[in-house]
């Protein structure tokens, strides 16, 4: 059965996470500031277990956890230990909490880490500032059970063989934790899934699938051949993404993803499989629902 999936954030539910500037942050001293990321994080904690109430309720299987529910995280200024906080305990209680209501109510929860996050990058430092992304994100996604961060290749830097040799050789940086969790999308301008499945197979990584960015940036594989190629990759549910161009195949940029999903876009090999399909919509709840009930009117 196809578990469809919602990404961070509400267009109409009035359900927001708060976020924090560096900036703020940095006219209070250290204590106040700390207070502060605490109060941030258990109201994060407390709108996660909103969103997941939510998508319980409306048979949204699937979660994508914004990158900062816990603002400022990493950040060089202000990274910060949870355990070392003032009620450190309590944050990650909360967030254990949410964990288990999404277990109890069989939902899916994953993580999509910004753009600079880029594991190949030819700037060590870059790659530093990635692997401490993912292993913050990973210790989320150990207390709410998420089983999927999900990232792009990086860039090519005009050798997209040496580029992705890179891209495999950085994974042994990562804590198995990371590492288990971690998967690879191909993307709409570099890295395709003929580019990725080789190091996908060699490292074990599983390949999510994005058909729209397959569709802007093609390889010779059909939709079914790279499907069936991603399904072997993976060893648990697997998960693909879905969006439609906002001014159709046929206009300017059909990288923008539109406010919902045409249906034509939703490929006909999905139907029937128990896999997760994240939907990248500008509307966000509203385009998860359209799209359930189309599919539902499909018999799925």
């Amino acid at each position: 059965m196809i578990r469809l999936g919602l990404c961070c954030t509400f267009r109409d539910e009035p359900i927001k996470f708060r976020v924090a500037t560096a900036a703020a942050l940095s006219r209070l001293d250290r204590a106040e500031a700390d207070a502060r990321l605490v109060a941030l994080c258990l109201a994060n904690a407390d709108s996660l277990l909103a969103a997941l109430r939510f998508c319980a309720r409306a048979g949204i299987g699937c979660f994508r956890v914004n990158s900062q529910v816990l603002p400022l995280k990493t950040q060089p200024t202000f990274a910060y230990d949870v355990a070392g906080l003032p009620d450190g305990d309590a944050i990650v209680a909360r967030f254990r909490a949410c964990g288990e209501f999404a277990r109890v109510n069989g939902l899916r929860t994953c993580f999509h880490p910004d753009q600079f996050v880029v594991l190949n990058s030819r700037k060590p430092e870059v790659v530093a500032a990635s692997i401490r992304e993912l292993e913050y994100q990973a210790e989320v996604a150990e207390w709410i059970g998420a089983d999927v961060i999900n990232i792009h290749g990086g860039g090519a830097f005009g050798d997209k063989s040496a580029a992705l040799a890179d891209f495999a050789r950085a994974l042994d940086l990562l804590s198995p934790r990371a590492r288990s969790r971690l998967t690879v999308e191909n993307d709409d301008r570099v890295f395709t899934p003929t580019d990725l499945l080789p190091v996908c197979r060699a490292a074990g990584i599983p390949l999510v699938y994005d058909a729209h960015h397959h569709r802007c940036n093609p390889d010779g594989l059909s939709v079914e051949e790279a499907t069936a190629a991603a399904l072997e990759t993976w060893g648990r549910e697997p998960m693909f993404h879905i969006s439609s161009p906002i001014a159709g195949w046929d206009g300017p940029r059909p990288e923008r993803h539109h406010d919902f999903i045409d249906l034509a876009d939703f490929p006909a090999c999905w139907r029937g499989l128990d896999a997760t399909v994240e939907v990248e919509a500008k509307a966000k709840e509203v385009a998860v629902l359209k799209l359930k009930a189309d599919l539902d009117a499909m018999g799925r």
